[in-house]
C-alpha cells in the first residue's frame, strides 16, 4: 500500500500528523518536505512554482458579481444544484460545514452552508467568485482534487497557505458522464468533520448522483433527434470552444451553441490560448501562413467583434492587446491537460479528431501536431487493448501501420476482433508497399 492508502491513526486531523505538517510547513521551500503525505508534498512543490511565499497567498476574485451571475446561469453544474442542496447543503446548515461548488478551473461558483462559518470563511476569501486553484492559493482540497482528477482530503497544516491552517476540506471532481471531461468540483469545508471518512463517502455519493442526473437529462434532450447538429454541441457538456475534428469551431454556452467561420475559429482559438493577450503583429504570424499586414489583422478582428457582439456579447474581444474578456476553455487544451496528468484514457474519450484539420494557420498546425502526437504516444506506450482499439477508430489512425501492428501485439490470439485487424494490416502492407 502507498502512503496515501495507509490508514492514518486518529485521522488526518490527529495531533501527531498535524504537528508533523506544521514542522514541514515551517521548512517549506528550504528543502525536501518530510513528515507529510506524498499527495501533500507533491502539491506543495507544484504550488511553490507559482507562489513562492505561502504567507502572502490570497484567493483572487475572477469576476464581478454580474459576470458571476451570468457565468453560473450557463454553467452545466447549475442543473445539479438541487441535488447538492438536498444531499449536502441542507444537512450542513447547522453542522459547522460549508458546501462549495467550483468550475473545472477551481473557481468557486456557489458557497453555502453554516451561516457563521460562511462569515468566518470570508476572511480567507472562500467566497463565490474566488479562485481556489492550486495556481492561485496552493494546496487545498478543491484545487488539488482538480489537479489530480480525483477525490482529495486536506487537513489543517497540510494547506499551502498558512491562513487556511484552521480549516479542513474534502473535494471530489464532477465529470461529464459521456466524455469524462471535468465539469467542476464539489467541496466540503469546515473543522475536523470536514475530513471524516463518512464525509468523503457522502460527497462521492452526491457527485455520483449529480453525474447520473446529467446523463439522464442529456438522454431526455437528445432522444427526440440525434443529428449532426446535436452531436456537435454535446461533447464536453461545458462552456468552451470545440475545435477537435471539425473545421468550424463551436462555442458552447450551456445549451446554446454558436458556430464560427474557419478564420474566426482560428482567431478565437489563439485568443483563448493566450489569455494574457496578443498584439496584432503576433496574431499575424500565428494565424496567417503568408505574411499579411497588421491592417488585415485589425480588419478581421473588427469583423469578429461584430459577429460576437450579436451572438456572444460576453466574448467580444478587447484590444491593446487583443484578448478575450473572460476565460474560454478549448477542448484541445483539456486533452493536453489530461495527457499531462497521465489520464490518457480520459484524453482519448474527449478527442474527436485533429485540431481544425484544414487550418493552415502556423500556430494551429503546431497545436494540431502536438495534440495528435502526444495522444498517439500515450496510447501506444500504455498498450492497453481497449485504448489501442479505440485509437484505431480515429481517421488519422487509418494508415498508421505501427498502431495497427501494436493492436496485433496486444490482442489475444483467439480474439474475434483479431481477424479485422489482420486484414487491415495486410491492406496497409500492399497499399503502402511496406515490408
Amino acid at each position: 500500500m502507498t502512503q496515501q492508502q495507509l490508514p492514518i491513526l486518529g485521522g488526518l486531523t490527529s495531533r501527531t500528523l498535524q504537528q508533523c505538517a506544521h514542522r514541514a510547513h515551517e521548512r517549506l521551500g528550504s528543502g525536501p518536505a518530510s513528515g507529510v503525505r506524498s499527495l501533500v508534498k507533491e502539491s506543495w512543490l507544484r504550488s511553490l512554482q507559482h507562489l513562492p511565499n505561502p504567507d502572502a497567498v490570497n484567493a483572487p476574485l475572477f469576476c464581478t458579481e454580474d459576470e458571476l451571475d451570468a457565468y453560473r446561469r450557463d454553467h452545466p453544474l447549475a442543473a445539479v444544484l438541487p441535488i447538492i442542496q438536498k444531499l449536502l447543503v441542507q444537512p450542513s446548515v447547522d453542522s459547522g460545514l460549508l458546501v462549495a461548488v467550483g468550475d473545472a478551473n477551481g473557481r468557486l461558483l456557489w458557497v453555502d452552508g453554516d451561516r457563521e462559518l460562511r462569515r468566518r470563511a470570508e476572511g480567507m476569501m472562500f467566497v463565490a467568485g474566488s479562485d481556489w486553484s492550486e495556481r492561485a492559493v496552493g494546496t487545498s482540497a478543491p484545487g488539488t482534487a482538480l489537479a489530480l482528477g480525483r477525490s482529495v482530503q486536506i487537513a489543517g497544516a497540510e494547506h499551502f497557505s498558512r491562513q487556511v491552517h484552521p480549516w479542513s476540506c474534502t473535494a471530489v471532481p464532477v465529470h461529464d458522464p459521456d466524455s469524462g471531461a471535468v465539469l467542476g468540483v464539489v467541496d466540503i469545508t469546515g473543522t475536523d468533520d470536514a475530513v471524516a471518512v463518512h464525509t468523503l463517502s457522502l460527497v462521492e455519493a452526491t457527485v455520483a448522483a449529480a453525474e447520473a442526473h446529467l446523463s439522464l437529462q442529456r438522454l431526455q434532450v437528445e432522444q427526440p433527434a440525434r443529428n449532426l447538429a446535436s452531436a456537435k454541441t454535446t461533447p464536453g457538456y461545458r462552456e468552451g470552444l470545440q475545435i477537435l475534428g471539425q473545421d468550424h469551431g463551436i462555442i458552447a454556452l450551456g445549451r446554446r451553441s454558436v458556430e464560427l467561420s474557419a478564420r474566426h475559429t482560428e482567431l478565437v482559438t489563439l485568443l483563448a490560448l493566450h489569455p494574457e493577450g496578443v498584439s496584432a503583429e503576433q496574431l499575424a504570424s500565428m494565424a496567417y501562413p503568408d505574411h499579411v499586414s497588421v491592417i488585415t489583422v485589425r480588419a478581421e478582428m473588427l469583423r469578429l467583434r461584430r459577429v460576437l457582439s450579436d451572438q456572444v456579447p460576453s466574448l467580444v474581444p478587447r484590444s491593446r492587446p487583443y484578448r478575450l474578456p473572460r476565460e474560454l476553455v478549448v477542448d484541445a487544451s483539456q486533452v493536453l491537460d489530461f495527457l499531462d496528468r497521465g489520464a490518457h484514457r480520459m484524453a482519448l474519450n474527449m478527442y474527436h479528431g485533429p485540431v481544425l484539420p484544414r487550418s493552415e494557420a502556423p500556430a494551429i498546425v503546431r497545436l494540431r501536431a502536438q495534440v495528435s502526437s502526444l495522444l498517439r504516444e500515450a496510447v501506444l506506450n500504455d498498450g492497453a487493448t481497449e485504448a489501442v482499439l479505440q485509437y484505431l477508430q480515429l481517421p488519422e489512425a487509418a494508415d498508421d501501420a505501427e498502431a495497427w501492428t501494436a493492436a496485433l501485439r496486444v490482442l489475444p490470439p483467439r480474439s474475434p476482433r483479431r481477424a479485422a485487424v489482420v486484414a487491415h494490416v495486410e491492406r496497409l502492407v500492399v497499399e503502402l508497399e511496406l515490408p
